[in-house]
């Protein structure tokens, strides 16, 4: 539930070092981490679901915390994660497949777009490899699609959902009506570690940072968590061919 005391508002660096102050240590963890996980023989997604766990969730959710202390006298999000007011259960059955279909139709659209960008201006950045070749083997795959489905699918989008559409969004009045725009542009920047995917993932969160601030965020979160986990559903059904 929202608070009904005053949201303290950011300055705009203040919300700029915010939205990518963890994108820039989550980049820096996950690049230091390529080389290692595939000389051990996992892909590069598996690198990027170790830098969840030791680099978003304590920085991400420990922020949160921090301020929860700070207002509240306790590690509560009370007051600190907002936009948790509560809908009928009805509208989550309208909202969700609604968003998902929406943002689905923007990332397939856009994948020309992704594609281009990675090979002209940014090919010198590693590619996020879902590692699901013949180059590696059916244990790695396993032991890597576990974190997915953990760090991927549940944990991280809950945290950067609570981050970033019920912390930061919020104390985005300095940006006025342009608040949605330049909070989705930030947050894909934030993703400095898929850098081609600037334009889609900014189009992609308009309509999530939309339904945030009408709706809840529960309802955003929950698009989320079966966005990604489109990937483990992809990971699950090759597996299981390896093993045919």
């Amino acid at each position: 539930m929202d608070s009904d005391r005053p949201v303290e508002q950011h300055s705009v660096g203040r919300s700029v070092l915010l939205h990518l102050g963890p994108g820039i240590l989550i980049g820096l963890c996950y690049f230091a981490l390529v080389p290692i996980v595939r000389q051990w023989g996992f892909p590069s997604i598996a690198a990027l679901m170790a830098t969840v766990a030791l680099i978003l969730v304590p920085v991400e959710l420990g922020y949160l915390l921090y301020r929860g202390r700070k207002r509240n006298g306790s590690y509560s999000l009370r007051g600190i994660v907002l936009y948790r007011i509560r809908i009928p259960t009805w509208q989550y059955f309208v909202w969700v497949p609604g968003l998902f279909v929406i943002v689905g139709i923007i990332f397939t659209l856009m994948k020309p777009v992704d594609a281009m960008l990675q090979q002209t201006l940014f090919a010198w950045t590693p590619m996020l490899e879902s590692g699901l070749t013949a180059e590696y083997s059916r244990t790695a795959l396993i032991w890597t699609y576990t974190l997915v489905a953990v760090f991927g699918v549940v944990v991280g989008p809950i945290v950067e959902e609570f981050y970033f559409r019920g912390f930061l969004l919020p104390r985005m009045k300095y940006a006025g009506k342009w608040a949605p725009v330049l909070h989705s542009l930030l947050f894909a920047i934030y993703h400095i570690w898929t850098p081609w995917q600037f334009i889609t993932r900014t189009l992609g969160m308009i309509p999530m940072v939309y339904a945030a601030q009408r709706r809840n965020l529960y309802v955003t979160t929950i698009v989320h968590v079966l966005v990604n986990t489109l990937d483990v559903v992809t990971a699950l059904s090759f597996i299981a061919a390896m093993a045919r």
